[in-house]
């Protein structure tokens, strides 16, 4: 590596001593578990993506599990998925013991569009029950549009919202924000120090639906309720026996089997004073995807931006170029490795889950010449609050004398 210059990796947290102060005053107090940061943080996401409810929950992965519980998902339901994502937007059906059914994407941006998901319904499996559209690099597909479809068919939507804080979207009301599931019935986020706001660990769940809200909760604490309007065993919840009697301050019933997918007061209170920050952090993202789109103009069509999305303002989570790397002379693994050696960190997102051998193995995947058209050319550039614009100056200079232009 290059030792005259800082190592640039394709991502990076920004925390502050804001957000040390932050995490060292729970630290100091009574509540380290699920205490009233979860609470506070919970209020304020619901107001950052104009949201009914929002719950935190311990990683972005345990919110898709809990919406496919929410969805009561089982086996013999088959759930639409894109193929460009990661991992656990299809393991989460999975776990459910629901099936997945992989649909093709955008080759110049990476997401399922409508016809993608038209196509995904008229394979030949039965029962689908839901969709997953997932907002890759912060870019949203067209949601109206699926929203339409899964509702003529009959279908439940849930966003992969994980890389879109802070991204909108035009719609028929003006701007939606991501998260307040104008066109879905729940949203995922992940708070991974990847992502735009850093929990450490930590995800969420946005809804409408109070109906939702209340059995995410209950899934999320081990199906475990203490509200008194709950109780079913009236004997052993109230002291008298009967419902109007005063509840037993020990008393909980468990009414179906959930999970400890809580969040802690530690997380929660990093996350709080980082969502006050969201639109500086999205700011200054935005900014730097804009110097990149400068910068690399020109080495088009060699090396060109993903399309952008009609309609669309997003909070970019990555920075992805799409590479001729047959007409460059250059493999990507060489690319990545010459980068590196100059201190640049640099990714892929994302293999396409049906490529993987669980997955093929079990479904035998079609054709699906746009996940493997964007697959055989993606590549994350280094994109994190804290850059600039010599740092994007560094990275493209150095990708173009890495491709011989």
């Amino acid at each position: 590596m290059n030792s005259d210059a800082t190592f640039l990796p394709y991502a990076r947290q920004m925390i502050d001593d804001d957000d040390i102060a932050a995490v060292t005053s729970v630290l100091r107090g009574d509540f380290l578990t699920s205490g009233p940061m979860v609470q506070d943080f919970e209020e304020k996401l619901t107001q950052v993506t104009s949201a009914s409810f929002a719950i935190c929950c311990s990683s972005g992965t345990a919110a898709l599990h809990l919406t496919a519980l929410a969805l009561e998902l089982q086996p013999g339901d088959a759930v639409i998925v894109p193929s460009i994502t990661f991992l656990a937007t299809a393991n989460a059906v999975r776990y459910v013991g629901a099936e997945v059914i992989f649909a093709d994407v955008d080759a110049s941006t990476g997401l399922m569009t409508p016809e993608n998901f038209d196509q995904a319904l008229k394979q030949d499996r039965k029962n689908i029950k839901a969709v997953f559209p997932v907002h890759l690099g912060g870019q949203t597909p067209d949601m109206s549009a699926i929203h339409k479809i899964a509702k003529q068919n009959g279908l439940a939507i849930v966003e992969d919202a994980s890389h879109a804080i802070g991204s909108t979207y035009s719609c028929f009301n003006g701007e939606a924000n991501i998260g307040a599931c104008v066109h879905s019935d729940m949203a995922t986020f992940s708070f991974h120090p990847a992502k735009t706001i850093a929990m450490g660990e930590g995800g969420a769940i946005t809804t409408q639906s109070p109906i939702l809200a209340k059995r995410l909760r209950l899934l999320l604490n081990h199906g475990m309720t203490r509200e008194p309007a709950d109780f079913v065993n009236k004997e052993l919840a109230f002291e008298d026996g009967k419902e109007d009697g005063k509840p037993n301050p020990w008393y909980y019933e468990m009414h179906e089997m959930g999970f400890n997918y809580r969040a802690s007061d530690i997380h929660c209170a990093l996350g709080l004073k980082q969502l006050s920050k969201l639109d500086s952090f999205v700011t200054e993202r935005r900014t730097l995807v804009s110097y990149y789109d400068k910068l690399l103009a020109p080495l088009v069509p060699l090396v060109q931006s993903v399309a952008r999305v009609s309609g669309g303002n997003p909070a970019w989570h990555l920075y992805q170029v799409l590479i001729d790397f047959d007409t460059s002379g250059v493999t990507r693994t060489q690319l990545m490795e010459v980068l590196r050696h100059q201190g640049i960190s640099t990714q892929v997102h994302y293999i396409p889950v049906p490529y993987q051998p669980y997955y093929r193995d079990r479904y035998s995947p079609s054709s699906l010449p746009g996940a493997e058209s964007f697959y055989k050319r993606c590549l994350s550039l280094p994109l994190f609050v804290g850059m600039d614009y010599s740092h994007v100056e560094r990275v493209t200079a150095a990708l173009g004398r890495a491709l011989n232009t």
